[in-house]
């Protein structure tokens, strides 16, 4: 939904910088994308100061936001969650950020709040992917059975996440991160090129789950 690897990397790599550390390469930065920040940040930047990249991190990431270099949603993202309200559909958010990153997606005037009903993240949630138990609150707060979901993401811990606790999971390759042959094929139900191509791919498992 949101075209973040690259903003991230930049975001992060700020960070380190200020910190008087090099800057990671892309391809770490890609190896690990999908993980907790820091749990990946020591991996990125080895011998890092863990306490300080976490006291550094909140003002440059609020700085990317109002210049406006992170989490921009294309309009025809946008387009196709309109799609999925009209029909009548719920979308929820679940991400492994931080409650403060997420924070600004949902405020009353983000272009989010007429279109997600919840999010979960950090904040609200024990576990983490991959660990298929982070669906745990979700599942118990909306009452959805995991055979009504259907989950996008765009990293193999996501498939195995959604896969585990037994939710359909879409594979997103729009941001090009990730390659589909990177995903276990026991847990891809679909994949799609774009975002937009959701709507028609969630309208088919649909149909295909009300077949007699």
């Amino acid at each position: 939904m949101c075209l973040t690897e690259a903003a991230s990397f930049d975001l992060e790599n700020e960070v380190l910088v200020r910190m008087g550390r090099r800057p990671m390469s892309r391809a770490v930065h890609l190896s690990t994308w999908g993980e907790v920040l820091l749990d990946a940040m020591p991996h990125r930047s080895p011998g890092l100061d863990l306490h300080r990249f976490a006291e550094l991190f909140p003002a440059v990431h609020r700085e990317y936001l109002t210049a406006g270099r992170l989490d921009v949603i294309p309009p025809e993202n946008l387009e196709a969650l309109d799609t999925f309200v009209s029909q009548g559909r719920t979308v929820l958010l679940l991400t492994s950020r931080a409650e403060a990153e997420v924070q600004h997606m949902l405020a009353p005037d983000h272009v989010l709040a007429r279109r997600v009903s919840a999010a979960y993240h950090q904040g609200n949630t024990r576990f983490r992917k991959p660990d298929p138990r982070v669906f745990d609150e979700l599942l118990t707060e909306t009452g959805f059975a995991p055979g009504e979901c259907v989950y996008v993401g765009d990293s193999p811990g996501d498939a195995v996440a959604a896969g585990g606790a037994g939710i359909r999971f879409v594979a997103c390759l729009q941001s090009g991160v990730r390659r589909l042959d990177e995903f276990d094929p026991r847990y891809i139900t679909a994949s799609v090129d774009a975002f937009p191509d959701l709507v028609s791919v969630v309208a088919r498992l649909e149909k295909a789950t009300c077949a007699p």
